[in-house]
């Protein structure tokens, strides 16, 4: 029996991606968290601003989970009520969720890692989140050679076939 394929979520609009994280981790389970945003923070995803390269997320002890050093410029047009660049912005996840991701991070040392940010199909900021282990060097050269290896054997099938 074929294996089901996991859950993709539904995603209209990519803002920002941190394409290096599936190089340094291995990802184990993704999430899909919401953000806590202000009007500003929203407009300037929208112009397709905002960084999530450096950041990381954080499960603190009194139940939540916060996205930190993620960099979403100032809005252009804002005023005295513009956003801080680099605040810590709070995840909107369920509790059962939370719950697991914590115990996953203090016993298995795993990290919080974010993906991508991304506007659903309803229009809200969505952060793909991503439960991974760090790779070490011999392993991402492992992942090179597969990477290469499987690259190559697509050559040579679609040159035979």
């Amino acid at each position: 029996m074929p294996r089901p394929k996991p859950a993709t979520f539904d995603k209209k609009k990519i803002v920002a991606e941190n394409r290096r994280a599936r190089f340094d981790y291995m990802i184990d389970t993704t999430y899909e968290a919401g953000i806590a945003l202000t009007g500003t923070e929203v407009k300037s995803l929208r112009g397709g601003e905002g960084s999530i390269a450096e950041s990381y997320a954080e499960v603190t002890a009194d139940g939540g989970v916060w996205l930190i050093n993620s960099n979403i410029p100032e809005f252009s047009h804002g005023n005295r009520f513009n956003h801080e660049p680099k605040r810590r912005r709070k995840l909107l996840l369920h509790e059962r969720e939370i719950n697991r991701l914590h115990g996953a991070v203090a016993r298995d040392g795993m990290t919080l890692v974010p993906l991508m940010i991304y506007f659903n199909s309803q229009g809200r900021a969505k952060l793909e989140l991503a439960l991974a282990k760090g790779r070490k060097a011999h392993d991402k050269r492992e992942h090179i050679k597969e990477r290469d290896w499987k690259k190559e054997a697509g050559r040579i099938m679609r040159d035979r076939g």
